[in-house]
């Protein structure tokens, strides 16, 4: 039975998808105006494990994931640039890809673009007019009256009149309330803009997501996630937008990742703390790295990133691929699938799954060290540690071809490896035993580890 956190609630209750085993599952992707970072990276990874176990636990997903490619953000830095908005937009969007390609990210199933829903923001944003819940202020810009959706507040927690003693209205605002919040931005001379019933303009960032998420998905659907830092004011608004618009329940359960820390402290540029994904992947023995620290943490708390947390993230990802490596086949073992599913039934509880595959591993590397006579549990083992790791994303390289991959591209290049090991097998036909020792303290003080197995077979890796 398969629990998770309720963002809505506050309580880990039991998942019931409304449509018997079907699942619509929306997740809010990406600004488009930069390389995605650490952070992005957790909630792709995050929402990426949701999908695929809900996958693998039999259940029909449609997994929409959307791109803002039109936001003051973009603009912003267009003109900084001295180029087109649109053509920054596609290049970051191409930047996005490969990304998500090297962490083994899956495609989702329908990855809208806030441009493409012009039409779909407008009629929502009529309807909200039409029904009192928005209007048209002295600026030309359309907005939403917040205070005439009673629930507002409901996934945050915030009460309306706390925020209001808060906030300051300037002289020059248009708003009726200082809360109200844009549906409809009028341009700017030289942005982008869209005709519209109030005159041209772009959408706010809200009501892209209300638009899009009902389009692809209904007006009520199973699944909502994102960032923590989404859940208000963005998560919020959406509701109060879609729910006074299409008078139904918007989400059944909404889910939200927590922060990445740096060094303890909170990632930002301000901080000059802040990592974009192609930049750590370029110190990485293999991009899987990174996935195995990602998930090393439950997805609702912090992750605390850091050289040593990556390092030991690496090495035990390694102990993993070195157990798989000369393992033979085998059927996989339902006793310790089942313990796997169980943590994963706990709210997607990857560090207790980790566990159990760490588990799985000492157990192939017990019955490895048997011989002969433990070749089929050694088999077994490795079919089940393949099991789970493909159902996190991990493990899906050849754990031979991965053992020899180096942490940095420095040091001798694969194909100088395996011509000084051919030299060394020379100089031991030879009995030449002072130039082979040589060649393997060469290699050796270069990261290179050399396994000598029987009938003259030596296998090396970078340590």
């Amino acid at each position: 039975m398969l629990r998770i956190h309720n963002s809505l609630t506050g309580l880990k209750q039991e998942f019931k998808p409304l449509v018997a085993d079907e699942v619509r599952m929306y997740v809010c992707g990406i600004t488009v105006y930069d390389y995605i970072h650490l952070g992005h990276a957790r909630m792709l990874m995050v929402f990426d494990l949701v999908q695929r176990y809900l996958r693998e636990s039999g259940y029909r997903v449609r997994y929409v994931r959307n791109i803002t490619d039109i936001d003051d953000k973009i603009i912003d830095r267009a003109a900084a640039n001295g180029e087109d908005w649109a053509v920054l937009a596609e290049r970051f969007i191409v930047a996005m890809n490969q990304d998500c390609l090297a962490l083994g990210l899956q495609v989702p199933d329908d990855e809208p673009r806030a441009t493409a829903y012009i039409a779909e923001i407008i009629a929502m944003t009529q309807t909200l007019i039409d029904k009192g819940y928005a209007y048209v202020a002295s600026s030309g810009d359309v907005m939403y009256a917040v205070r005439r959706f009673a629930d507002y507040g409901q996934l945050s927690g915030k009460k309306i009149d706390d925020l209001r003693s808060g906030a300051r209205v300037q002289s020059n605002d248009a708003k009726l309330d200082p809360l109200d919040f844009v549906l409809w931005k009028m341009a700017k001379p030289g942005e982008p803009e869209w005709p519209s019933p109030w005159g041209a303009g772009r959408p706010g960032w809200h009501i892209e997501c209300s638009a899009m998420s009902t389009s692809l998905l209904g007006t009520y659907f199973d699944l909502h996630g994102g960032g923590m830092d989404l859940k208000f004011p963005h998560h919020e608004n959406e509701i109060a937008q879609t729910c006074a618009a299409c008078d139904t329940p918007f989400v059944n359960v909404w889910m939200h990742n927590g922060f990445v820390r740096i060094n303890e402290e909170k990632m930002s540029k301000s901080l000059d703390n802040f990592f974009t994904v192609r930049d750590v992947l370029k110190s990485l023995r293999h991009p899987e790295v990174l996935r195995f620290f990602l998930l090393s943490s439950h997805y609702r708390g912090p992750i605390n990133y850091s050289l040593a947390q990556l390092e030991q993230a690496d090495e035990t990802l390694l102990g993993l691929y070195r157990a798989l490596n000369d393992a033979g086949p085998g059927t996989v073992n339902a006793e310790s699938v089942a313990k796997f599913r169980a943590a994963m039934d706990d709210d997607f509880n990857t560090p207790d799954a980790l566990a159990v595959m760490q588990g799985v591993a000492r157990d192939l590397n017990q019955a490895k060290a048997a011989g002969n006579s433990g070749v089929g549990m050694a088999g077994d083992a490795a079919a089940t540690l393949r099991h789970m790791g493909r159902t996190l994303g991990l493990l899906q390289q050849e754990p031979g071809a991965y053992l020899q991959r180096g942490v940095s591209a420095t040091g001798f290049a694969d194909a100088e490896i395996e011509a000084l090991l051919g030299a060394r097998r020379a100089a031991r036909v030879a009995r030449d035993f002072a130039e082979s020792d040589r060649i393997r303290d060469r290699l050796m003080a270069a990261g290179i580890v050399l396994e000598d197995k029987s009938g003259g077979i030596t296998q090396w890796r970078r340590a």
